[in-house]
Parts: C-alpha cells; sequence; structure tokens
C-alpha cells in the first residue's frame, strides 16, 4: 500500500524523471516542468546562454513570453520606451521569440499583461502542472492546483534547454484558515495577516498548503492573491486542492483543452488532494474571525497590522524584531503609536500580478461609486492585462474610476515596481494593492503600504489610509 502523501508529494511524484543524487529528504531529482512563463526583465541572460552554447529551446511551444515589467502603461499604447535600456530588453526579446520560436506578446498585442494574469486567462494553468519561471510569484498557480515556483536566469536557461530542473524536493506545511472571514476581509488580508502571524521566514524551505472554510469559500482569483503573496511568508511553492470553481475557471478559455478532455482530465484531478494521514512538518490553524482589513506600517510584508490598530513601540516587541522595526518606522516616516488610521498619503495604486484581475477592479469601484479621490493624491489603477482592461471598460468600471479622478491606464506591472515610468519620489507614500513593501520598490525612498484594492479606494477617497468597513457611513 503507498504511504500517506501530500498534494504537493504527489505532483512531485509525477513529474520526478529520476533521482541525481541522495535519498528521501536528502534527495536531488530532475523534475520535469510543463510550462513556463518568461518575461523581459528576467530572461535575457538565459537566452545569450542558449546562443553561446549552440542550444535550442527543447519544447518551445511550453513557453510563452510576455512584455510586462519595464514596459510604459501610459494611456496612448506604443512599443516604444524612453528609457534606452529598457528597449534594449523589449527588442531583445522580441528577437530572442523569434530565433527560438517561443511565442511572444508585446506591448501591442491584445492579450498583453502581466505574466501571473496571462497564463491562467488564456487557459494555460491546470491542475497538476509543474509551472517554473523567472519571477518569485510564480506561487500564483499554487490556486489550480499546480506547483509554481521561481527560478533564477541559469535554471531558466536549463529549463529552455532540457524542459527539466534540478530540484530539492521541499518540507511540507499546511494552514488551515478555518470559519468565514467578517464583512469586508478579502483573500489580500487572509494572506497579510497569516504574513504578519507566522513572519517573513514562517514558511521558508516549505511547500505551503492552504485549506479551511475561508480557503473554500474563495473565487479562483482571491486564491490566486493568497498563493501569489505566500512567498512573502518564504514559501517556496503555494498550493491549493482544485474543486469544482477551478474546473469552471479553466473551461473555456482561448488555450484550454477541448471539452472532451477536460472531462478526462477531471478524472485525474479530482486525486490531487492530501491524503488524509499525509505528514506535514508544520501546521498553522487561523481563525477567519479575527481576520480584519489589514495594512503594512513597516519595509517587510509582515510588518502589519488591523487597520484599526497603531505602529507598534519596538522595544514592546521580541527583541530579535526590535532593529528592523525601528529602521522600518524611521525609513517610512511614521512615529510609534501613531493610528494607522491617521497616516496620510500621496498616491493610491491598485494593480499587480496580486491584485489586477477583474475582481479586484469590481471590489475597488464599488467603493469609488459616486465619490471624488480626496485633494492632493494622484491615484492610478494599471489592470493586470489587456484582458481585463477591454473587460472592466465593457462593464463600465473604467468610467466609474475616472470618474473618481484615477488614471486609467493600459496594463504591466506598473507601480509594483520601480522598473518603469510608474514611481514614487522620495519621500511619498502610497496605498498599493501590490505584493512588496521594501524599501525602494516603489521608487528611491517611496513609502509603500501594502492592501487590498477595496482599502485603497477608500484611502484615496480620504486621503488617509481608512477601514473601508467604515467609508458607506461617511458622508463624501
Amino acid at each position: 500500500m503507498t504511504a500517506p502523501r501530500t498534494l504537493y508529494e504527489k505532483i512531485v511524484d509525477s513529474h520526478n524523471v529520476l533521482t541525481l543524487s541522495g535519498e528521501g529528504r536528502d534527495a536531488t531529482i530532475l523534475l520535469y516542468i510543463d510550462r513556463t512563463v518568461l518575461n523581459e526583465y528576467t530572461s535575457p541572460q538565459a537566452f545569450s546562454g542558449l546562443r553561446e552554447h549552440g542550444r535550442k529551446a527543447w519544447r518551445p511551444q511550453a513557453a510563452l513570453g510576455v512584455v510586462d515589467h519595464v514596459n510604459s502603461t501610459a494611456p496612448l499604447r506604443t512599443n516604444h520606451v524612453d528609457d534606452a535600456d529598457a528597449q534594449k530588453q523589449i527588442d531583445y526579446f522580441a528577437t530572442n521569440g523569434k530565433d527560438f520560436n517561443i511565442e511572444m506578446f508585446d506591448v501591442l498585442d491584445a492579450r498583453q499583461g502581466i505574466e501571473h494574469v496571462v497564463l491562467p486567462e488564456l487557459g494555460l494553468v491546470q491542475p497538476g502542472m509543474v509551472i517554473a519561471a523567472g519571477d518569485s510569484h510564480t506561487t500564483t498557480y499554487g490556486a489550480f492546483g499546480s506547483i509554481g515556483f521561481g527560478i533564477g536566469t541559469s535554471d531558466i536557461e536549463h529549463l529552455l534547454a532540457t524542459q527539466t530542473l534540478p530540484y530539492r524536493p521541499l518540507k511540507n506545511m499546511r494552514a488551515s484558515v478555518r470559519g468565514q472571514t467578517p464583512a469586508g476581509v478579502t483573500a489580500k488580508d487572509i494572506i497579510m495577516h497569516l504574513i504578519r502571524t507566522i513572519g517573513a521566514d514562517g514558511a521558508a524551505g516549505h511547500a505551503l498548503e492552504l485549506d479551511g472554510d475561508a480557503i473554500q469559500a474563495l473565487d479562483v482569483e482571491g486564491r490566486m492573491t493568497i498563493c501569489n503573496m505566500a512567498v512573502e511568508c518564504g514559501a517556496r511553492v503555494a498550493l491549493m486542492a482544485p474543486d469544482a470553481k477551478v474546473y469552471v475557471y479553466v473551461s473555456g478559455r482561448p488555450r484550454s483543452p477541448s471539452p472532451e478532455l477536460l472531462e478526462r482530465a477531471k478524472a485525474s484531478w479530482a486525486e490531487l488532494y492530501s491524503d488524509p494521514d499525509a505528514h506535514f512538518d508544520r501546521e498553522v490553524v487561523i481563525d477567519a474571525a479575527d481576520i480584519a482589513p489589514t495594512v503594512t506600517w513597516g519595509t517587510s510584508p509582515d510588518q502589519a497590522a488591523s487597520i484599526d490598530q497603531a505602529t507598534p513601540y519596538p522595544h514592546e516587541m521580541p527583541q530579535a524584531k526590535q532593529a528592523d522595526a525601528t529602521r522600518a518606522l524611521s525609513y517610512m516616516g511614521l512615529a510609534s503609536g501613531l493610528p494607522l488610521a491617521d497616516v496620510k498619503i500621496d498616491h493610491a495604486f491598485i494593480g499587480s500580478c496580486t491584485n489586477g484581475r477583474i475582481s479586484d477592479l469590481r471590489d475597488a469601484a464599488r467603493v469609488l461609486k459616486g465619490r471624488q479621490i480626496a485633494d492632493g493624491v494622484r491615484a492610478i489603477v494599471s489592470p493586470g492585462s489587456s484582458s481585463v482592461r477591454r473587460q472592466a471598460e465593457a462593464e463600465g468600471l473604467d468610467r466609474i474610476f475616472k470618474d473618481a479622478g484615477f488614471e486609467w491606464r493600459q496594463s504591466g506591472c506598473s507601480m509594483c515596481l520601480a522598473m518603469n515610468d510608474d514611481v514614487l519620489s522620495a519621500g511619498e507614500r502610497c496605498a498599493s494593492s501590490t505584493n512588496r513593501n521594501f524599501e525602494g520598490r516603489q521608487g528611491s525612498g517611496g513609502r509603500t503600504h501594502l492592501m487590498s484594492p477595496a482599502m485603497v479606494a477608500a484611502a484615496a477617497v480620504m486621503g488617509r489610509l481608512t477601514d473601508v468597513r467604515k467609508l458607506p457611513a461617511l458622508e463624501i
């Protein structure tokens, strides 16, 4: 009889080509990779390496390239950027697609967008797959019951040349979010609460499986938000068992299998769950009732609190965290004991591979409808893909954003990271729906507060961090 296995172990076992060295937990295996997605920023050295060694892409149809990091999101879309180095990356990316027979979406392609938004919306992410890509937020695909993980440039080259990677299996960790979340609490709040609870390295070295009533209640896009940010608590892989919601999401998309093949696939997908007696090296239980709308106050995603709380006093924290908290508060320009709801903002940003999907835009639009952003706030929304942008326009969401005072931008990574023309200046403070609040992440000296799209919308309206649950009662 086969020993009980976790979902992670089942998928790894099904993709294990051979054992390269060691045994058990110490083994290094050769792992087959079903699919990869490439971007213009992390792929150039990999293609240069292939050229240098005279190698071809082993299975080019298993790769897709998307321009998303360095492109402008200005409303008038062009294939040109003012930054010469960024333009070289875009041009070289297009050349690589042609030379290695890999499909590429440039910024003028109707399917362009952020890689972790584009791949699922095309139907290219399916349960049981292993997907590796040159971006740490490849963990997003765990929402489909797929293993997704980020890799470095040399690994991208190895993957393109062989469709495999040397791989050390991870430990298993499970986080169960039990019960129902209170009104106004989103998927973003769930994952930020988890990161805050276990710390930025709480899942390091582990594949993190998430389950529980609150997870099952989420739609697939909410699950993607959670898996996307699981890397911020150190998880190398995030996973959720696929269910009927995943099957419906995958069905009928442009690159999905035919209905007949999907029906056959569902029989194997139904086995993608952790066996009842499977061993987890670590388990964490979260009471969903304890979760509130959450924002970060510091420079790491685990430096966060509920919106109704205040910034911490470092001397009251565990000694190991005191120095980091002191530095973070100094960088953020915040005093200890300051109510988070008193923190004023200069910018508001909605978008990214974490929260740039249609459901995120709908959440924010519900808050903004009939309201105006505060004086002195610059607000930007950048849909996660061109397809999301068109759908939002068809639903009239763009008009709600523009009427409220938001800039309606094109798709791309935009203000998630300072690699394009959407950046903060030193000292500027941003309410952001993105995934990282590191020093300088949105621009040198810029200050980032992470939160859900609805919370960003509320902050934009009030000009300060705001509990979105209290906004409807206010006279605007």
